[in-house]
């Protein structure tokens, strides 16, 4: 429930167990003000004595490390001709070749009831006017229908594909973010790419390089399998000739729908990626990996067949159904994939546990172009379904730039292995290069 401003008046809305939901919300309600201590506290109390716990997180466990010396602050200083500021970071990037005002983009929602609900057309509109890009997810053309852009949004019409599309598009300035609509099996079989690129309502997508098409290879929350959703016996009847349905779940109405994992080798992706470049030359190309162990091989397969983009979900990713023992025991976490990844060969987008800005530096100087925030952005978006994300991405942006500063850069692109430092040595690796300390690595 909201009150007449559009703020959560009780604690009735989602929950994020193991997620630190209640910052969030603290950042969606209070925006750049919650990056700093209780105002009332400053000149009476001392912070910072108490050391946080590094838990199993190797992102967790980095640290972002200033030198003493900052050559590039002297070069910033003389283009300046005054002492450079953190308001003097450069946050603008490009993801996966859209444009983007800072390293960040609004990760695949697909057909879960949260993002079918309202939430999902909230935070269209809301990476629309904040100009990031943003993925569509799976299954939602075979379970909420393509739609019309050109009809009047209404009902179910606005929560299929192309209502999420219109909702992005009447918030999005002139020249930057982008839609990059992701594919499943069952996708594909309902030719949703296919739409997309003939519809008349996307060409101005098209005509200004804001297209992108992300082919699913796998997800975070559930690597080696589909995407899952709980369904009403009803509409599980009604999708039973396009996915797999399961009474597993108890109960007398309540049924699991699962999606195809799709079936990959070297080959098979590097050919997917050439058809998706034959067929639509237009549109961008990227590619969304599960944190799987050869990741590295997997991700130099696909920028080698010319992907724009890599989307790679850290086990800790996802916000969809998954099994408890997928979320507690499956795939590598974020930090070990770009471990292995290494330098990357073109651009590399991450996701996994992103709500504020010292994580997303750390992903960063380990390779990452972009980080995607998908739990973070859902609880914005309920805590104030008007300026949530917004009021968050504003406040992760200004705790970037300050980070960044502190490094001495002054560009997103800047960060780089040299700025996070890791206690003792890395994981063992059949790789010597890849085994040593993650801030050592060149």
């Amino acid at each position: 429930m909201h009150d007449e401003a559009g703020l959560r008046t009780e604690d009735t809305g989602l929950r994020a167990d193991g997620f630190p939901a209640e910052a969030v919300r603290d950042r969606a309600r209070r925006g750049t003000a919650a990056l700093f201590p209780p105002v009332e506290a400053y000149g009476r109390t001392l912070f910072g004595a108490t050391p946080a716990p590094a838990g199993p997180d190797l992102l967790d466990a980095l640290r972002l490390v200033p030198p003493v010396f900052m050559p590039l602050r002297l070069e910033k200083l003389i283009d300046l001709a005054r002492e450079p500021m953190h308001h003097d970071v450069d946050l603008a990037t490009t993801v996966g070749a859209l444009h983007s005002p800072l390293p960040a983009y609004l990760s695949a929602f697909g057909s879960t009831q949260v993002a079918s609900a309202d939430l999902g057309l909230a935070a269209s509109r809301q990476a629309g006017r904040l100009g990031i890009p943003m993925v569509i997810g799976e299954n939602v053309v075979p379970v909420n229908g393509y739609g019309r852009i050109g009809g009047p949004p209404s009902g179910e019409t606005e929560r299929s594909l192309l209502g999420r599309i219109r909702a992005y598009l009447d918030e999005v300035p002139d020249g930057t973010g982008g839609v990059a609509v992701q594919q499943s099996t069952e996708d594909a079989d309902a030719e949703v790419w296919n739409l997309v690129y003939s519809d008349p309502s996307a060409r101005p997508l098209l005509e200004s390089g804001r297209l992108a098409f992300e082919l699913k290879v796998g997800q975070g929350a559930k690597p080696g399998l589909g995407g899952m959703t709980v369904l009403d016996r009803g509409a599980a009847a009604r999708v039973a000739e396009q996915y797999a349905v399961d009474d597993v779940l108890g109960g007398d109405e309540r049924i699991l729908r699962c999606s195809s994992p799709g079936t990959f080798t070297e080959e098979i992706l590097r050919q997917q990626i050439r058809l998706m470049r034959n067929n639509f030359p237009r549109a961008r190309v990227w590619v969304k990996l599960h944190p799987g162990r050869d990741v590295r091989e997997a991700a130099a397969v696909a920028w080698s067949a010319g992907a724009d983009a890599v989307t790679v979900d850290g086990a800790e990713g996802g916000t969809g159904w998954a099994p408890l023992g997928f979320l507690d025991g499956v795939g590598l976490p974020l930090g070990e994939c770009l471990r292995r990844i290494g330098r990357p060969a073109a651009g590399l987008l991450v996701s996994g546990r992103m709500w504020e800005g010292t994580r997303a530096a750390k992903a960063l100087a380990l390779g990452a172009t972009a980080v995607g925030l998908g739990r973070a952005a859902l609880l914005a978006v309920e805590e104030d379904p008007e300026r949530g994300l917004v009021r968050f991405v504003e406040a992760m942006a200004l705790e970037l730039r300050l980070l960044i500063s502190a490094l001495g850069k002054y560009e997103a692109s800047a960060l780089a292995h040299e700025d996070v430092w890791a206690a003792g040595t890395g994981l063992p690796h059949h790789d010597p290069s890849l085994a040593t300390p993650l801030g050592t690595q060149p």
